[in-house]
């Protein structure tokens, strides 16, 4: 059953062509987070040049609870950048593919470095931590 505590992952992607938008969501993510709309946003991390996971271009992190999910999607389809939003589950290759929410196309991702069913490093990281 849903929890409005459930931890949820945003990863925003960007490239040379829109990451003047990018940076301007990442610091208005960064100076609003944990506060008002976006209260239940826990962290934005760094934005980071280059594939890293299972992410194919350049994105950043944003760890939020559920209850911040609409104010997210909206932020985000706002910008017209892609991203990929998922829960956190104790199935990481399902949060990035069964039950992924795709903004803009979906991108090919790399899915020989997900966590073994039962085993999700996103629970570490969650709040805290980026790659």
């Amino acid at each position: 059953m849903a929890d409005a505590h459930d931890p949820f992952h945003a990863h925003i992607y960007f490239d040379a062509s829109d990451r003047a938008v990018a940076e301007q969501l990442h610091a208005e993510l960064r100076s609003k987070k944990g506060s008002g709309e976006l209260a239940d946003v826990l962290h934005v991390g760094k934005m980071i040049e280059r594939p890293v996971g299972p992410h194919p271009k350049p994105q950043y992190e944003v760890h939020f609870y559920r209850t911040a999910l609409p104010t997210i999607l909206e932020l985000i389809k706002a910008t017209r950048l892609g991203a990929l939003v998922h829960e956190l589950t104790d199935d990481d290759l399902a949060d990035h593919t069964t039950l992924a929410i795709w903004i803009g196309e979906p991108l090919p991702l790399d899915l020989s470095c997900m966590d073994p069913p039962g085993k999700n490093q996103g629970f570490a990281r969650f709040g805290n931590a980026d790659f």
